[in-house]
């Protein structure tokens, strides 16, 4: 991954650029009309700054043409702002312009060219982008598939706080992919990933305190993410709430669903 990295660090010193563009006083101003809504200013003052060269203006602008904010929606001028304010470095921008080929947003869906720009904004530290690099490692779409190094990216957007990435973590440490299988290490990444609200890391950390995998067997706190994770919405987590009250008594399924209330309400979880 070293190699990867220093191989993209002087991609960008070789092409002059630097982080970020700066930011203007109509880019300012532009997110101060952005803010009470008034769409045909804001983009009146970012068009005026992406004109001048200026990154955090062409990224504004592309949002708009993606978004379609009080225009109609146009992927390729997106695409051009968007790129012009990559190839100053903006992460932003590389990290969009990742999604939109990895998506085939508007445009042939390219893997390669993904991969590419997630990875000049991964080794700025975006997150986004690195959680998303580790996925085409993990899957092997535009590189070879590579679990070590979808590990890796993965772990650098998770110790950001990264919730689908913390998630993953969990998901690769359970089933011994790119690492040795350790319940334990998969049982606190998704830990993380649920204390964010993410429901299918409830619904997993359910089935480990159920399974007794990576922690002592606890059928009270399986009940309680399996319950936390089915008033989200997640069929699965229902059904296993269900079937986990008969392996309990009364007593146990109420203080359970009394531990989902106090996740609910904001009180500290046990351990």
């Amino acid at each position: 991954m070293e190699a990867m990295k220093s191989f993209l660090q002087n991609a960008l010193k070789s092409l002059g650029l630097g982080p970020r563009g700066n930011q203007t006083d109509d880019v300012d101003a532009g997110h101060a009309d952005l803010a009470q809504k008034n769409y045909p200013a804001a983009l009146k003052k970012f068009n005026r700054s992406a004109k001048e060269g200026d990154a955090a203006g062409q990224i504004q602008v592309g949002h708009f043409y993606r978004g379609g904010l009080g225009i109609r929606p146009d992927l390729s001028k997106a695409v051009h702002w968007y790129r012009l304010a990559a190839v100053q470095g903006n992460a932003i921008a590389q990290f969009s312009l990742g999604v939109i080929y990895n998506n085939g947003e508007g445009i042939a869906q390219d893997f390669v060219e993904a991969v590419y720009w997630y990875q000049l904004a991964a080794i700025q530290g975006n997150a986004n982008s690195q959680s998303n690099l580790g996925l085409m490692y993990e899957k092997g779409q535009g590189v070879l598939q590579d679990y070590a190094q979808a590990l890796n990216w993965y772990r650098l957007a998770a110790v950001q706080g990264h919730v689908v990435a913390q998630f993953n973590m969990g998901l690769m440490h359970e089933k011994g992919e790119g690492v040795t299988q350790d319940f334990a290490e998969a049982l606190q990444w998704y830990r993380l990933a649920a204390l964010q609200g993410h429901g299918e890391a409830q619904g997993n950390l359910g089935v480990m305190y159920a399974k007794g995998e990576g922690v002592v067997q606890d059928y009270k706190t399986a009940h309680m993410w399996f319950n936390i994770a089915a008033a989200a919405g997640d069929s699965v987590a229902t059904k296993n709430r269900d079937a986990m009250t008969q392996n309990m008594n009364a007593q146990q399924i109420s203080e359970a669903q009394k531990m989902a209330r106090d996740w609910q309400a904001g009180r500290i979880l046990p351990g």
